[in-house]
């Protein structure tokens, strides 16, 4: 069983722990159990229970009202909310759920419902960026096992592809060429897929080389596709020294290229000081470098 403490429970649905403990004793919302060494534990039925109740509470139903509901008329009222609201938060909170329980069906609902509104470039800026960090969260609790994660980025992959593949294919009479990779042994696709939704919707070439390319590959590909930019993401792979070696060996062996480097990896690297390397460690880094291409 998959064990949550208060704390775990406040940073994935936003409640605080003091209205938790509240809504624990007046409305019986939460039903915590104990360890053998009588330590309070909250399971997966407490936290979706939880992040439904703060959807309702956040667009506008009083919890004293949504206490008096059953469990199927929460579920509706969570879904009917969800397609008429623009909140960002309750739609994070229902992809939560629909990785919890694998449940395919309110995924693409509720994903499908905001790109119809948004828009897809806001819609992974709003919701799709922010839920991929609350899974980061999930996983530093150890409560979502590789089967749930592989489900959910799979979807998440799959509306991707179909967005760079109906993006117009006309180039700018000045476009550039970008070639895009991770390196060898990094999986972590997701990011490097929206920055060739982003470069080729701009109107210059991409060619997409995916998921852990070695570097002596890339040497072969630099001769052919003759790039402009070179773009990565790291987002585990490489850290400490062993990033600094790799980026340094980039910038030696592409010197003529200009290498964008983005992922969790380089949020917090210092300055590197290389002509040749811009580190993204914002989403809008990239869309300025676009804006600002002659």
């Amino acid at each position: 069983m998959i064990k949550y403490s208060i704390k775990d429970l406040e940073k994935l649905t936003g409640i605080k722990a003091h209205t938790i403990r509240i809504w624990e004793k007046r409305y019986n919302i939460v039903c915590p159990l104990r360890t053998n060494t009588n330590i309070r534990f909250y399971t997966d039925g407490d936290l979706k229970r939880l992040l439904n109740v703060s959807i309702l509470n956040r667009n506008g139903f009083k919890i004293s009202n949504i206490v008096r509901l059953s469990k199927e008329e929460i579920l509706n009222s969570v879904m009917e909310t969800s397609l008429t609201s623009l909140n960002f938060e309750s739609q994070i909170e229902n992809l939560v759920i629909a990785m919890i329980d694998l449940d395919e069906n309110k995924f693409e609902k509720t994903l499908s419902n905001s790109i119809l509104k948004l828009g897809f470039e806001e819609t992974i800026s709003n919701i799709i960026y922010p839920f991929l960090e609350k899974i980061g969260i999930l996983w530093q609790i150890g409560t979502i096992n590789p089967a749930q994660e592989h489900f959910i980025t799979n979807l998440i992959r799959h509306k991707f592809i179909i967005a760079i593949d109906t993006e117009n294919n006309s180039l700018l009479p000045n476009h550039k060429t970008f070639v895009l990779f991770l390196p060898e042994g990094e999986l972590h696709e997701l990011s490097l897929l929206f920055y060739s939704y982003l470069i080729k919707k701009r109107g210059h070439r991409v060619v997409y080389f995916g998921q852990s390319l070695p570097i002596e590959d890339l040497h072969k590909v630099k001769l052919i596709a003759r790039p402009d930019y070179l773009v990565t993401v790291i987002t585990s792979s490489l850290t400490g020294k062993e990033l600094l070696s790799y980026i340094n060996n980039l910038s030696d062996h592409f010197h003529a290229q200009m290498i964008l480097v983005g992922g969790n990896q380089i949020v917090d690297l210092p300055e590197l000081h290389l002509k040749n390397v811009f580190t993204m460690k914002r989403k809008s880094d990239l869309e300025n470098i676009l804006l600002n291409i002659d």
